[in-house]
């Protein structure tokens, strides 16, 4: 398994929607679960996070290859959508 890194914001809208399709894709696959995430709270960790290329949050990496950024307009079916590709490729 991969590991993936996970960087949002507290006050982000698009954040919130990226960990309710993490709470439900844990829901109908177990084995996500056992994905090691590092979630990383931006203007909490910024010289961490400033060491990544992306632009808006969410954003997850597994391993070092960027795998979904979100953009303005997503709805939480597209980011859930991403969400389970991160997942699937970090489990594989």
């Amino acid at each position: 398994m991969k590991k993936i890194t996970m960087f949002y914001l507290d006050d982000c809208g698009y954040c919130h929607k990226a960990h309710k399709a993490l709470e439900e894709l844990y829901a109908e696959n177990p084995d996500y679960e056992k994905i090691e995430i590092h979630a990383v709270e931006e203007s909490k960790e910024p010289e961490f996070a400033d060491k990544f290329d992306y632009y808006a949050t969410p954003t997850f990496y597994v391993d070092d290859q960027k795998i979904f950024e979100a953009h303005i307009g997503m709805t939480y079916e597209q980011i859930k959508k991403e969400v389970k590709k991160v997942l699937d490729i970090a489990i594989n």
